[in-house]
């Protein structure tokens, strides 16, 4: 059911030993889980390549969470249907449908 498998890229961010997810979300469709009070941008920084989070017009250049306080909205996703999400500043909850803005996506 999860996607939480180690990948080849290193992550952004390390998950202390002894905890595991437990909240039930899917990403781009895909079902995984997250750690009770995560952020969504912690959750894709630690679950997705930086290069891969999202793409911003106008050169469709690769954007990553930078600030993690909602001050630079480089982090922008959908979450629920509503696009340009803050993820920095939401926690996951039980049942969140996340999607990356990617250019196949349609949303920059």
């Amino acid at each position: 059911m999860t996607r939480n498998s180690p990948s080849s890229h290193p992550p952004l961010f390390h998950v202390p030993s002894g905890r595991s997810p437990d909240v039930p979300i899917s990403l781009d469709g895909a079902p995984m889980l997250a750690f009770p009070g995560e952020t969504v941008a912690a959750l894709l920084l630690r679950s997705v390549p930086s290069d891969a989070y999202r793409r911003a017009d106008p050169l469709l250049e690769a954007r990553a969470p930078l600030c993690l306080m909602g001050v630079c909205f480089d982090c922008l996703v959908t979450i629920d249907g509503q696009d340009n999400q803050q993820a920095c500043l939401i926690a996951v909850h039980p049942g969140m449908r996340i999607e990356r803005q990617l250019p196949s996506r349609g949303a920059v």
